[in-house]
């Protein structure tokens, strides 16, 4: 998983723990369904395991883990750590404790009418038609832009923000001899092969690839926001380690075609279009089963 991202979301230490154990490789999501996405201890976790989780992301989301790869790598890790923490919990018997056989029935009944409800709001299909399609670009079109793109390769130093004296010290040595190195004009792809911890974008010269500005992380997107076709930033230090980041190539922020937003336009008319089913659907329970609620009474329920 490329790492130009940088940094990943602050958890609990149990939490912190059980990710750092966790080892992700380089296949991505959409691998075979015999493809190894991560290692946990000894164990191999395959596409197939983890496609369940994915399988019913809305399109936008999964747009959004696309093109965000610390994103995606973020939400593989937050799915294993909740398949560890559900085998402990079967394994000391905690599904079988009264307390949460009724949450447990409580989910069922929530998850039931969700689903129902979700049948019932249901779009047609061929909803929206073209022309409304068009309709909605055309009002929308100057709020449609594409951030500007840039082609990014990086190096990376992994440095843990809970790292001893003798790995931070180790680090920072590294990062000052690559620093060194590119300071001297040194070529930074040669640099990255032989330099970078991230193996996936290390063979191929330190190429990340194109990336949104605005899916960087803050310290890098300000560093390299201002530069140019070649530049390389001084050494980025965030919370997973060292970067250096070179420019490989820009592209200007646009407004994007309707062929480019269509299928996110799409996508919301239909969401609009499902919630307003599903409140009308309410609306007319409520309305064929009248209800007479004694107001006095309710505090009751909360004492």
């Amino acid at each position: 998983m490329f790492r130009v991202f940088g940094g990943h979301q602050k958890s609990t230490n149990t939490m912190k723990n059980l990710i750092l154990a966790i080892t992700l490789t380089a296949t991505p999501l959409v691998a075979q369904d015999t493809g190894i996405i991560a290692k946990v201890a000894d164990e191999e976790v395959t596409a197939a395991t983890l496609a369940p989780f994915f399988a019913n992301l809305s399109e936008s989301d999964r747009q959004a883990l696309k093109e965000n790869p610390a994103l995606l790598s973020q939400a593989v890790r937050n799915v294993i750590v909740r398949r560890l923490l559900m085998k402990e919990a079967l394994a000391s018997g905690w599904d079988k404790r009264p307390e949460v056989e009724k949450q447990m029935e409580q989910a069922r009944e929530a998850v039931v009418i969700e689903a129902y409800l979700n049948e019932v709001a249901k779009v047609p299909e061929g909803y929206p038609a073209d022309k409304e399609v068009v309709e909605v670009y055309e009002a929308r079109k100057a709020e449609l832009v594409i951030p500007k793109q840039l082609e990014l390769a990086q190096i990376y130093i992994p440095q843990s923000a809970n790292a001893d004296k003798v790995q931070a010290a180790a680090a920072k040595a590294l990062s000052d001899q690559v620093e060194k190195k590119l300071k001297s004009g040194a070529d930074f792809a040669t640099v990255a092969r032989e330099t970078s911890q991230e193996k996936v974008s290390a063979n191929n010269g330190g190429t990340v690839g194109w990336v949104a500005l605005t899916n960087l992380q803050p310290e890098i997107r300000k560093a390299v926001e201002g530069l140019g076709k070649g530049a390389v930033t001084p050494p980025i230090k965030l919370e997973d380690g060292i970067y250096f980041v070179k420019v490989l190539d820009t592209k200007d922020a646009r407004a994007a075609t309707l062929e480019e937003v269509k299928p996110r336009l799409v996508e919301a008319l239909r969401t609009q279009r499902a919630r307003m089913n599903r409140e009308a659907y309410l609306n007319r329970v409520q309305q064929q089963n009248p209800m007479a609620i004694d107001e006095l009474s309710l505090g009751k329920l909360v004492k």
